[in-house]
């Protein structure tokens, strides 16, 4: 049996294999965030099909922190025990479950939000002709850290697993406040390297309150924003070696910016093994500077490469994504022999359409 099913402790948490579910956007919620059968079945049929860990898409923290339709939304107690039967279905077929926790700042939809004006670290606009995001005041921060705190609170009560802080790809709050692109505040939330990272570190201190010692805290980190004046991968490697001092457990390595859109993130045309593990040289400078559990997402496709990434390159877990949407027994065919190379072929229409999640190039109609 390959290495990939050895077992693996995060925080108090054994997980079985060193295979995670990457956070998706499912859009199978209503209005308000509310979790739908639709939903869960789906979080039943991952689980079933054998990744280690599985981690939803990102629920949003407040109200006004939705960036696209069918979000989870865990703003509320009500909310979140609507998706106890989420994670009772998981834990039936002996799945492990983390929600991904977020405000998506400068992306925060104002249509979904009751015309609320989306608002950032600093009035910086997504594109040229867009109405730039109104600048958080310092109250208004303070409150947003305690959200995070209440949502990373409902998580551990409703019975998942773990939680994990979304930190990247432009849509999240946390990697706005960590990118010199778009935090170019002169207060105590930015200014410099140190300040930048003022945010994250608050929300960290915040939510391990809330969960107490031992409860596993992840985070998805941009490890580089690709942009002129953005976060550059020396600057990815400066925050990874600082995220164990602020009590994360275990760092999930991504990178790319909203103005990249898919492009960088989320690449298409994963043809050849040179293709897949695209942020490997940005994990290799954060392997260096942290002994924090590491998990490579990134065109990850076949057996051999998986292997490598944990057997020679020293990462602890590797994580998919649209492999898992196009088939969720992914994992079981890996363990059994069956497969050796998922058959996704990265059209990436799974997330770019706006219907509830499905493999398009599988089941087309």
């Amino acid at each position: 049996m390959t290495e990939l099913f050895e077992s693996m402790r995060v925080g108090n948490l054994t997980i079985a294999n060193r295979l995670v579910r990457s956070a998706t956007g499912e859009r199978m919620c209503d209005a308000d965030g509310r979790a739908s059968q639709a939903l869960i079945d789906m979080y039943s049929r991952l689980a079933r099909g054998g990744a280690g860990l599985i981690v939803t898409g990102d629920a949003y923290v407040t109200r006004t922190g939705q960036t696209s339709l069918g979000q989870i939304g865990i703003y509320t107690d009500e909310l979140a025990g609507g998706l106890r039967p989420l994670v009772e279905a998981v834990h039936r077929e002996g799945g492990c479950i983390a929600v991904q926790i977020n405000h998506a700042g400068r992306l925060a939809s104002p249509e979904l939000n009751d015309g609320v004006h989306a608002a950032a670290p600093s009035s910086v606009p997504v594109a040229k002709g867009l109405e730039p995001p109104r600048q958080l005041d310092d109250s208004e921060i303070t409150e947003l850290v305690w959200a995070y705190g209440q949502a990373a609170r409902r998580v551990k009560e409703v019975g998942f697993d773990a939680v994990q802080l979304h930190g990247a790809h432009g849509t999240s709050l946390i990697s706005q406040f960590n990118s010199p692109h778009t935090n170019r505040r002169s207060d105590r939330w930015g200014g410099d390297f140190d300040r930048r990272l003022s945010f994250v570190r608050a929300v960290c201190e915040e939510v391990r309150v809330r969960v107490g010692a031992g409860f596993p805290l992840l985070i998805k980190l941009a490890s580089q924003d690709f942009v002129e004046g953005g976060l550059t991968p020396e600057d990815g490697a400066r925050i990874a070696a600082r995220l164990g001092d602020f009590g994360i457990d275990a760092i999930e390595i991504s990178g790319g910016i909203q103005e990249n859109g898919l492009s960088l993130s989320v690449r298409t045309r994963i043809r050849t093994i040179e293709d897949e593990g695209y942020f490997l040289d940005n994990a290799r400078r954060m392997r260096r500077v942290t002994d924090l559990p590491l998990i490579l997402v990134g065109g990850l496709r076949t057996l051999g490469v998986m292997e490598r990434m944990v057997l020679e390159e020293g990462m602890d877990f590797v994580a998919l994504c649209r492999p898992l949407i196009n088939d969720p027994d992914f994992p079981n065919k890996l363990r059994s022999g069956r497969a050796d190379r998922a058959e996704c072929i990265s059209c990436n229409q799974c997330l770019e359409k706006s219907d509830p999640v499905r493999c398009w190039y599988k089941y087309p109609d």
